[in-house]
C-alpha cells in the first residue's frame, strides 16, 4: 500500500500544476485592475498634482510587486508582426489599440513610433498652463482657454484608444482646428503634424503578410506565472511555498487570513461529519435489517422531510426559537465566543466549554441534512451485502444475527459511505457560506462570501486552488480506506 500511496502522491504534481495554471488564467482574466483596487486609498493628502504623482509611483511599485510588469507566461505564440514586449504597456485600452493597429498595418516599428509621438503630444498638451496664458493676454478668459486646452487633451487621449479611420480623421480635424484658432496652442502644431505623418507612414509601409507567419517568443523564468507559482526571491515566495498573494480588501497576505479562519470551518465540518456518521450508520443498518417494515418506512419519511428542508430555513428557525429572548434564549445568537470573556491563555478544555454553547445550533444546522443521505446509502449497501452467498453461509453455520451483520456485512457495506467521507477535506477550505452567514461564524464560508462581494479575486482563486488539492487528498484517503474495510481490495 505504501508503494501505491507514493505513486498517487506523485500524480498530484501534474494535477497541481494544471490546477495552478487554471487558477492563474482565471486571475489574469478577472475583471478590474488589481493595482487600482490596492492603490485606491492612496494619495488622499496634498495637492492634486502631488496626489497624482504619489498615486502613479504607488501603482508602479504595486505592479512590480505583483509582477504585472512582466510577460504572462514562459512563452507566447504570436505572429511576426506583433511585438514581444507589448506586455510593458500598462493601460489595457492602449494595449488593445496597439494590437489592432499592428494587425491592420503589420508593421510594429511604425505603430510603436506612432504611439511614442502620440504620448509626446499628450505630454506637451498637459504642460499648457491656462492661468499663465490668461496672465499674459488679458483679452482671453480663463474658461475659454481651459475649454480649448481640455478639448485638445481629450482628443489626444481618445486617439490612444481608438482605431476607426473615420473617427481618427475627425479627431485630427478637430485638433488642427483648435491649433489654428487658438494662438496659445500654436506650439503644438509641429508635434501634431509629426503624429499625423507617423500614422500615414504606418499604413503606407504596411506589411500585413507578417500577420500570417507565426512566431514563438521565449521569456525564461521572468514571467508572471513563474513568480506566481515559484516566487521571485524578493516580493513573493510563490504558491508552492504558501504565498497566495495579497487581498484586495485590506492588502493583507492571503495566507495569514486563511489560516486564521480555516480551522474554524474545518472543526465544524469534522464534528458535523462525525455526528452524521455516528447517527446515520446505525439508522441505515437497522433500516436494512427491518427492510420495508413500518419502522423502516417511518424513519425514511422523517429523514427525507429533514433532508428536504433547506439549511438557511432550519438555521433561521433555530435562531428564532432557541436564541431569541422572546422565545427561548438558551444559546448565543452569533459568533463562536464571547469577546468580552474569552481569554487566549485558557487551556483547550476551558476554551471548548466556553465555545460549546455557540457551536450547538450551527452544528445541528450542518448535520441534520446528512442523516437521510448517509442512512439511505448505508441502507442500500447493507441490503445488497446481506443478500450475498457468504452472508447466507455465515447464517447457515449458526452464527448469531448480530455477529453476521456487524462482523461480516458491515465492513463490506461501508464502501459507498467512505466515498462520501472524501468530501470533508474540500469542505474545510470552502466552509458553508449560508450557515456561517446566518450564525456570523468567522470561518472560510463567510470569508469567501465577503471576497465575492468585494471582487477579492486572490482569495477566491486561493480557495479554488486549495479545494482542488484537498479534493485529491480526499479521494486518496477514501481509496486507502477501501483497502482497510474490504480485504478483497489490494493495492500493489
Amino acid at each position: 500500500m505504501l508503494k501505491y500511496t507514493l505513486k498517487r502522491v506523485l500524480t498530484f504534481i501534474p494535477m497541481l500544476i494544471a490546477i495552478s495554471l487554471i487558477a492563474f488564467i482565471i486571475s489574469i482574466n478577472a475583471p478590474g485592475d488589481p493595482v487600482e483596487r490596492l492603490s485606491k486609498a492612496a494619495g488622499n493628502e496634498g495637492s492634486a498634482e502631488q496626489q497624482s504623482g504619489a498615486s502613479k509611483k504607488i501603482k508602479q511599485e504595486l505592479r512590480k510587486k505583483l509582477g504585472l510588469d512582466l510577460p504572462i507566461f514562459y512563452i507566447s505564440v504570436t505572429d511576426l508582426a506583433s511585438s514581444d514586449t507589448l506586455y510593458k504597456i500598462q493601460d489595457k485600452y492602449h494595449k488593445a489599440n496597439l494590437e489592432e493597429l499592428t494587425h491592420k498595418s503589420g508593421n510594429w516599428a511604425a505603430v510603436s513610433d506612432y504611439y511614442k509621438q502620440l504620448l509626446l503630444l499628450q505630454k506637451q498638451a498637459q504642460k499648457v498652463d491656462a492661468k499663465a496664458i490668461v496672465t499674459k493676454d488679458n483679452t482671453l478668459s480663463l474658461n475659454s482657454v481651459n475649454e480649448a486646452v481640455n478639448q485638445f487633451g481629450f482628443e489626444v487621449g481618445s486617439l490612444l484608444e481608438i482605431t476607426e479611420e473615420e473617427i481618427v480623421a475627425n479627431k485630427f480635424k478637430k485638433m488642427n482646428a483648435l491649433v489654428s484658432s487658438n494662438n496659445f496652442l500654436a506650439h503644438l502644431s509641429t508635434p501634431l503634424s509629426l503624429v499625423e505623418a507617423s500614422r500615414e507612414k504606418m499604413f503606407s509601409n504596411a506589411t500585413r503578410w507578417k500577420n500570417y507567419i507565426p512566431a514563438i517568443n521565449w521569456y525564461g523564468g521572468k514571467n508572471q506565472y513563474h513568480y506566481w507559482l515559484v516566487g521571485d526571491g524578493k516580493y513573493r515566495k510563490g504558491l508552492i511555498r504558501g504565498d497566495f498573494g495579497i487581498s484586495y480588501i485590506d492588502g493583507q497576505p492571503i495566507a495569514d487570513k486563511i489560516w486564521q479562519k480555516v480551522w474554524i470551518s474545518f472543526g465544524l465540518s469534522l464534528i458535523s461529519i462525525f455526528l452524521a456518521y455516528l447517527i446515520s450508520i446505525p439508522i441505515g443498518i437497522y433500516s436494512a435489517y427491518k427492510k420495508d417494515s413500518a419502522v423502516d418506512k417511518g424513519m425514511s419519511l422523517i429523514l427525507f422531510i429533514l433532508y428536504s428542508m433547506p439549511s438557511f430555513f432550519v438555521g433561521t428557525l433555530l435562531l428564532l426559537q432557541f436564541a431569541n429572548p422572546d422565545n427561548l434564549s438558551w444559546f448565543p445568537v452569533s459568533g463562536i465566543q464571547d469577546p468580552t470573556l474569552f481569554d487566549s491563555e485558557w487551556s483547550w478544555w476551558v476554551k471548548l466549554k466556553h465555545r460549546m454553547p455557540f457551536l450547538i445550533l450551527p452544528i445541528i444546522t450542518y448535520t441534520y441534512g446528512s442523516f437521510a443521505f448517509l442512512s439511505r446509502i448505508m441502507r442500500v449497501g447493507m441490503i445488497d451485502i446481506v443478500s450475498q452467498d457468504y452472508i447466507r453461509t455465515a447464517r447457515a453455520k449458526g452464527l448469531g444475527e448480530g455477529k453476521v451483520i456487524l462482523k461480516h456485512a458491515l465492513r463490506n457495506s461501508l464502501l459507498p459511505v467512505i466515498t462520501v467521507f472524501s468530501a470533508i477535506f474540500p469542505m474545510a477550505i470552502g466552509g458553508s457560506i449560508i450557515i456561517e452567514m446566518i450564525f456570523s461564524i468567522p470561518g472560510m464560508g463567510l470569508e469567501v462570501y465577503n471576497s465575492i462581494l468585494n471582487y477579492d479575486y486572490p482569495m477566491i482563486i486561493t480557495v479554488f486552488t486549495l479545494s482542488g488539492f484537498l479534493t485529491m487528498v480526499g479521494y486518496l484517503v477514501a481509496d486507502l480506506l477501501y483497502a482497510v474495510v474490504d480485504p478483497r481490495i489490494s493495492y500493489k
